[in-house]
């Protein structure tokens, strides 16, 4: 296939096509996009990067890797590392110091790598990563403590990981470029490594000051910052050859640590490029993979990985967990659960071409060790996760959990019903007094604004599926649904009684707010005030004898269904564009005036 723009569509299909295939099964993306890359590379050769790209292809993986690093730095939050628990400090440091010396170890005396190619590839595998990490977690339903564990760690080490790879690339860097003495090499690698601190905190200030002050216009911003990261990033490699990633990945920290009202923005973008690149690199990266490369690896390669998993990881995690919170259980578990992403694999690929031009030996068996080590964690850990966690005791058997936002009598009344069947329900609202009824009945409440970064750091969102809007305030009902849609799905997300208009120049865009829920009953007052008139919320246990016909046939026909819980655990709402069709075994959550009677 020599035609440039399909192959560059055939990129883009494989790369998303892996992504949504993935969310539809809920398994890792990297297992797909494996495939994929190596189908359309090795196997079939309807790719091939180096003749579709040519000297271009370096340079290109070089831009994507300092977008996806400067994403990391985004997410590396100073509030989050201070908050976060003793084991999650003790993995940041000394831990990640620690598995990046032990690894090293392993590389050069079990895989016999060179000493500049162990000490880079060691860096690389620290790193875990959240895109790999966060489906396992849905997958396996931890509790809230191994949980929270697991995906900070991926969230802070991942990019903690590149720049200890980043280090070493710089220190390889210049022995085998200059070849001076010791203090002359320690002495420009420090001068890079400030260079490149202080053009990273310079221009996240720049940046900072350009939007805070109005300068740089809102439809601008993004491209504007996505300009400065390349900029920067090309500008410091003149200086240092890729001293680019370590400018950029602290560009990202400082910008990710501000308080710019247009952040939330900046971060539906970067996700978009991160999840473009990040598809497009892993396919190209495998799609460059060789049978040859595969056959170059021997068992001392197989014997290094093997003891990454099965010895490292868990010799140097099990004691940074003595004098935590962490049960025995817990901590087994933690210590195990490592897989490998996508990260690893983009940062070698871009520095095992430079390092193969510098003739360092080795360097052609970076690529596939982090090919199959990322395989094996994937597919050892992936399939592992869920049968560890149950012989370990430390699943979750609770079903999918709902937030309310929005403190009511109806709210009250749902949570309440949901709470008998042990569905975890949380009522969010900036008004105690609002909160006094959900009190009362002992249903879990947060009182402050739902939207705002506290509640970020302090609720465990991982337990909720859904999300209902209740409050009085429709405005504020849409705008809670449009923050909350790209993090738990926008099919996730419900509002009470959104509000309809006769003209259309009134209504609000359907891109914004969530799906319809009890939306004719006139809003949530109209729901409290159907409740002092005797209305209930009532739950249905449905079985083979009595089946759905049957409750509808008992019920007077102005009984609203409200939602189901499948034998599964699964939630399914009754929102004004889906007809929900409950079988035997589901539960049904109704409203209905005095005459419905509720089998339980």
């Amino acid at each position: 296939m020599e035609n440039f723009t399909l192959q560059i569509g055939l990129i883009g299909v494989l790369g998303i096509g892996a992504q949504w295939v993935a969310w539809r099964m809920q398994i890792p993306a990297i297992i797909l996009l494996l495939v994929a890359g190596f189908i359309a590379g090795p196997v079939t050769g309807a790719i091939q990067p180096e003749l579709l790209l040519g000297d271009a292809l370096r340079p290109l993986i070089g831009l994507a890797v300092a977008v996806i690093l400067f994403e990391g730095g985004l997410t590396l939050k100073l509030a989050e590392i201070r908050e976060t628990s003793k084991a999650v400090r003790r993995v940041l440091f000394p831990g990640a110091f620690l598995m990046w010396a032990t690894i090293f170890i392993a590389a050069r005396y079990i895989g016999g790598l060179d000493p500049a190619v162990a000490a880079v590839i060691s860096g690389l595998m620290v790193v875990t990563g959240p895109t790999v990490v966060m489906p396992l977690l849905r997958q396996a339903r931890l509790p809230r403590r191994p949980a929270d564990f697991l995906r900070w760690e991926a969230i802070l080490v991942d990019p903690v990981g590149a720049l200890f790879a980043v280090f070493a690339f710089e220190a390889v860097q210049i022995i085998h470029a200059h070849h001076g003495t010791a203090t002359e090499i320690i002495l420009q690698a420090v001068v890079a490594i400030i260079c490149a601190i202080i053009v990273g905190w310079g221009a996240a200030r720049l940046a900072i000051w350009s939007f805070t002050k109005g300068h740089v216009p809102e439809f601008l911003k993004a491209a504007f910052l996505l300009v400065a990261v390349i900029v920067v990033f090309a500008a410091t490699n003149v200086l240092l050859e890729e001293a680019g990633l370590l400018t950029v990945t602290i560009m990202g920290f400082v910008i990710g640590n501000s308080n710019i009202a247009s952040f939330n923005e900046l971060r539906r973008f970067k996700e978009i490029m991160t999840v473009l690149l990040v598809s497009g690199v892993f396919v190209i990266m495998t799609a460059t993979i060789t049978f040859a490369d595969l056959a170059a690896l021997g068992w001392r390669d197989l014997a290094f990985i093997l003891s990454v998993i099965f010895i490292v990881r868990p010799a140097v995690m099990m004691p940074l967990f003595v004098g935590t919170s962490l049960p025995m259980n817990e901590r087994l578990l933690c210590a195990w659960i490592a897989p490998r992403g996508v990260v690893a694999v983009a940062v070698s690929g871009l520095f095992a071409a430079s390092m193969i031009e510098l003739g360092i030996p080795d360097a052609n068996r970076m690529v596939p060790l982090i090919f199959l080590l990322v395989v094996a964690t994937v597919l050892i850990h992936g399939l592992s996760i869920r049968p560890a966690a149950r012989w370990l005791k430390v699943t979750r058997k609770e079903p999918d959990g709902v937030v309310i936002v929005g403190g009511s009598a109806f709210a009250t009344e749902l949570a309440s019903k949901l709470m008998e069947v042990d569905v975890p329900v949380l009522i969010s609202d900036r008004n105690w007094y609002a909160l006094r009824g959900a009190r009362a009945a002992s249903v879990p409440v947060y009182f402050g604004e739902i939207l705002g970064e506290t509640a970020e750091h302090t609720l465990d969102f991982g337990r909720y599926s859904s999300l209902l809007a209740a409050t009085r305030n429709d405005a504020y009902n849409s705008l809670v649904c449009t923050d909350f849609g790209p993090e738990i799905g926008r099919s996730n997300v419900f509002q009470i009684g959104r509000a309809r208009v006769e003209k259309e120049r009134n209504a609000m865009p359907t891109t914004i707010g969530g799906r319809g829920l009890l939306t004719t009953e006139g809003g949530i007052d109209g729901l409290d005030r159907l409740l002092r008139q005797g209305w209930a919320v009532q739950k249905t246990r449905l079985s083979e004898e009595y089946d759905f016909e049957r409750f509808k046939s008992d019920r007077p026909e102005n009984t609203r269904i409200v939602l189901s819980l499948g034998a599964g655990g699964d939630l399914k709402f009754a929102t004004d564009d889906v007809d929900i069709k409950p079988a035997p075994g589901d539960t049904i959550f109704s409203f209905a005036p005095p005459t419905g009677k509720a089998k339980n």
